[in-house]
């Protein structure tokens, strides 16, 4: 059996790295100077590296690790599944039992009439299928003209070609433009955007830009709205409490089609099985990924409501990919929805690791670095500035502030990641208060050093 082990030194890994993987988001030749730091293992919330730290997992992998690193009964899952049928497709009037099964589970735990699921590789490629499914199921309606879809600035749906496109982040469009019939509204991002308002007022009109964006294209043309229930990699940007509301009114008044993209918030980040649920949005799809396996496989998917399905479903999708409903990654995300229900871990976020982390997070506003410290579930972020009273942007470029608390972060055996200059987590859902008390007390012990480091170099200053 060919199996690299974990004990070639990390320079040789890093070298091996570097010589042959390209990653995400990248700028390679950089990373393959400075050498990747190379994860070996996984338990619970920690990480261990190739040098043997120990570090608390502040990201959930990337948001979506959220019954914990080390689960054995997901393996266990998945070599029964591989030895009794590894793989088929559900191409050509077929089906099999994981994808059955699955399909049945998350219409068990999504919101009422959200009855059907079609299945994706990921979240991008889930984004992907809700363009072609809204634009296809106007065209059986008879309103073809209808394939505009309106999203946010600063929003994330993925970074395929049509995930990209959705999502609002010039410097993805940057790499290789943007599909046509896809337009932008502003965020509900009231620190960095708000100015005199309340936040409050700033929800309305962010959620108002909505209406006024429909009628200037016309509603005869809009198709679809999309936005995540709390902005994920943008940032951890929770709307203000009239956000949500308001832009339920404006589709419902228009008769469009409105799109949650569930991929973060699904699965109990929010402290409900979907965030949906947590602001009271009706969608008519919601995006999965993520937390529906936990990670452990790659599988994603659009919940579709009842109507949109039955729309759909008089005639012919030609859409769909090699692994749509793969079996091995579906028995393993069952498997993860069965630990998830019997565990109580929706309710553990709810009541014990939220209202825990809640007034640990938010006392960082006390820190002289920290502005803003929201939580939702157990997604957060704080906002770093020089300046609380004015939410003043630092003057050197946005994200360097960020960049290097994250650093820090690092070097103190945490994952915090930074979106420009805020600082945000997302851990595994099954963190207990002992393990909050280590992130909060290495996440104060990084912000210390972080501000000493600014306030050496000159940089506590707040742009002009």
């Amino acid at each position: 059996m060919n199996k690299i082990t974990n004990h070639m030194p990390t320079a040789e890994l890093q070298a091996l790295d570097a010589a042959h993987h390209m990653h995400p988001f990248t700028a390679n030749t950089a990373l393959g100077k400075k050498g990747a730091r190379i994860m070996t293992q996984g338990k619970g919330v920690w990480l261990t590296d190739s040098e043997g730290h120990k570090i608390i997992d502040g990201m959930a992998g990337l948001w979506c690790v959220n019954i914990g690193y080390g689960r054995p009964e997901l393996g266990e899952v998945a070599k029964r599944q591989m030895d009794e049928l590894a793989y088929y497709n559900t191409f050509f009037q077929t089906s099999h039992v994981p994808a059955i099964a699955l399909a049945a589970k998350i219409a068990e735990i999504a919101p009422e009439g959200m009855n059907h699921v079609f299945f994706a590789g990921s979240g991008s490629e889930a984004n992907d299928t809700n363009i072609r499914l809204v634009r296809r199921y106007w065209d059986i309606k008879g309103q073809p003209e209808k394939r505009i879809i309106i999203a946010r600035t600063n929003g994330y749906h993925g970074s395929t070609i049509g995930g990209g496109s959705l999502g609002g982040m010039s410097g993805i469009h940057a790499h290789g433009g943007k599909l046509a019939g896809i337009v932008h509204i502003g965020e509900p991002n009231w620190w960095e955007q708000g100015g005199e308002m309340t936040p409050e007022d700033f929800g309305l009109m962010r959620a108002q830009e909505l209406e006024k964006m429909i009628l200037s294209l016309g509603v005869e043309n809009v198709a679809a709205f999309i936005g995540e229930p709390v902005q994920g990699a943008g940032g951890v940007i929770i709307p203000p409490s009239t956000y949500w509301p308001e832009i339920q009114r404006i589709v419902d008044k228009y008769g469009i089609l409105l799109i949650a993209d569930e991929v973060i918030t699904g699965f109990g980040r929010t402290g409900n099985w979907f965030g949906s649920q947590t602001f009271g949005i009706r969608p008519h799809i919601m995006t999965i990924a993520k937390g529906l396996s936990s990670g452990y496989q790659p599988i994603g998917g659009s919940i579709v409501c009842d109507e949109v399905a039955g729309v759909i479903g008089s005639d012919e999708f030609n859409h769909g990919y090699t692994y749509s409903g793969h079996p091995v990654a579906a028995a393993v995300a069952l498997e993860n929805l069965r630990i998830m229900q019997e565990e109580k871990i929706v309710e553990h976020v709810r009541d014990v690791a939220h209202p825990y982390l809640k007034a640990k997070w938010e006392a960082l506003t006390e820190h002289p670095l920290v502005g803003e410290a929201k939580l939702v579930g157990l997604m957060g972020s704080i906002a770093l500035t020089p300046n609380k009273a004015t939410r003043a942007k630092f003057a050197a470029e946005t994200g360097t502030v960020g960049y290097r608390c994250r650093e820090r972060c690092f070097a103190n055996d945490l994952i915090m990641r930074h979106v420009g200059d805020r600082m945000i987590i997302a851990p595994p859902l099954v963190i207990t208060p002992a393990e909050i008390d280590v992130l909060i007390e290495r996440a104060r012990k990084s912000l210390d050093e972080c501000y000493a480091g600014l306030k050496a170099d000159g940089l506590l200053v707040a742009r002009g």
